[in-house]
């Protein structure tokens, strides 16, 4: 079958961007997906319909390969897409079957929309859909997405199946419409079309992880761990922190210290954003930085994804949220425990920690914005201290205006 995309575009040079966005929201669905995201005031900021399933090779207990395709079902969510608390960043989350999870980010320039990223991950640990994989984890492929520029107020459409094979995985995507950043709340009629055969080229970064036999309950704090992202050859991000996982699932709440020994890490450092993802045994973790007003960055987004022994899946993602704020060109930093309430069935305990995701300089940390928290038992004693000397010295000056005017009785009589 021809790979056909047809889109006749204005002279831009976006040969291999259009084709790229074709891919992108379509990865999983045999049933045609069709979503519609709105912000907090339900103003839309994304419409989209489209088709997709996937093949996944991997590699058997018997040092052979197989490939298994895989057909998105009904009961897909959308659990994690949101349209971005600025305007700038939108999000588009796909959950589905066990472990299965696909993720792609739109960024608003000054005239057009830009994709940043792609992120697929899938379990082998599920034997139903890989019963004999040698290799039993979790495995994240990322695509970072580079020079793509979509004119705003267009619906664009690829009808004809284009087929990409990166890696182990081969995407087939097609019956696509999409518009980003919808301006008034209202969905463009006019269409664009292209007609090219698909380039892509993306970065791949892949982990798998094996399952251990059992979850510990922690009795300790854990243990702090420093990990690091990479541009190039110069670091980019820095995060040292001690993680304890809260989880509630049925009614039973258990806590996972992520044993930094046993973690492998990886990440992304872009424009407006920076992730950063743990793997550690059966725990899928990540953190989505964001940059906001052009000067500060905090903590935007946490997406984990857990297997237990019994082999069920906990998945919780949260990404409005608004912690470990503080100036582009500095660190944050919190010395005491600390929370990140993601939902009501998943939270972060934080110990020891400091986080630098943009501006790093020589693969060190700037200076620290501390947390307040870190100054409470410093704050309370000097408020006490305070309040008790203003109290003393009002007493001296009650008792020195007393005095004068028990003399001047005096004098009178």
């Amino acid at each position: 079958m021809s790979r056909t995309c047809r889109l006749p575009l204005s002279p831009l040079n976006r040969g291999s961007a259009f084709a790229l966005l074709c891919l992108l929201l379509g990865t999983f669905e045999v049933d045609a997906l069709s979503l519609v995201l709105k912000n907090s005031d339900n103003v839309t900021c994304l419409q989209a319909q489209w088709q997709m399933n996937f093949t996944i090779r991997y590699e058997t207990v018997n040092h052979g390969l197989k490939n298994v395709t895989i057909d998105v079902p009904s009961d897909v969510t959308f659990d994690g897409s949101d349209c971005g608390a600025d305007g700038n960043l939108i999000q588009v989350k796909i959950h589905f079957g066990s472990g299965f999870f696909w993720n792609v980010n739109f960024t608003r320039e000054t005239s057009a929309y830009a994709i940043e990223f792609i992120s697929f991950s899938y379990d082998t640990s599920d034997n139903n859909t890989f019963p004999d994989a040698k290799m039993k984890g979790k495995v994240n492929a990322t695509f970072e997405v580079e020079e793509i520029e979509i004119p705003f107020n267009q619906v664009l459409e690829c009808h004809e199946v284009i087929t990409v094979t990166e890696a182990n995985v081969t995407h087939n995507y097609w019956d696509i419409a999409l518009e980003v950043f919808i301006e008034n709340n209202t969905v463009s009629t006019t269409e664009y079309f292209w007609d090219k055969d698909t380039l892509i080229t993306p970065k791949t970064a892949l982990t798998a992880v094996p399952v251990p036999p059992t979850k510990p309950v922690p009795k300790e704090k854990p243990h702090p761990g420093t990990y690091s992202v990479k541009n190039g050859s110069d670091i980019c991000l820095l995060a040292t922190m001690g993680l304890q996982l809260n989880i509630t699932n049925d009614k039973e709440t258990s806590l996972l210290n992520i044993n930094p020994n046993t973690t492998d890490y990886h990440g992304e450092c872009l424009k407006e954003s920076a992730m950063l993802w743990l793997n550690d045994n059966s725990s899928y973790l990540e953190f989505l930085f964001a940059v906001k007003n052009g000067s500060r960055f905090y903590l935007k987004g946490v997406n984990v994804s857990l297997t237990f022994v019994n082999g069920s899946d906990f998945v919780a993602a949260n990404n409005n949220l608004s912690y470990w704020d503080a100036p582009i060109g500095s660190s944050y930093m919190c010395n005491k425990e600390d929370v990140v309430a993601v939902s009501d069935t998943f939270q972060i305990n934080t110990f020891d920690l400091r986080v630098q995701p943009f501006n790093v300089v020589k693969g060190k940390y700037s200076t620290a914005l501390e947390y307040s928290l870190d100054d409470d038992n410093i704050v309370i004693p000097v408020i006490v201290g305070v309040g008790l000397a203003g109290l003393i010295v009002i007493i001296m000056v009650a008792y020195i205006i007393g005095r004068r005017k028990i003399r001047a009785g005096y004098q009178t009589l």
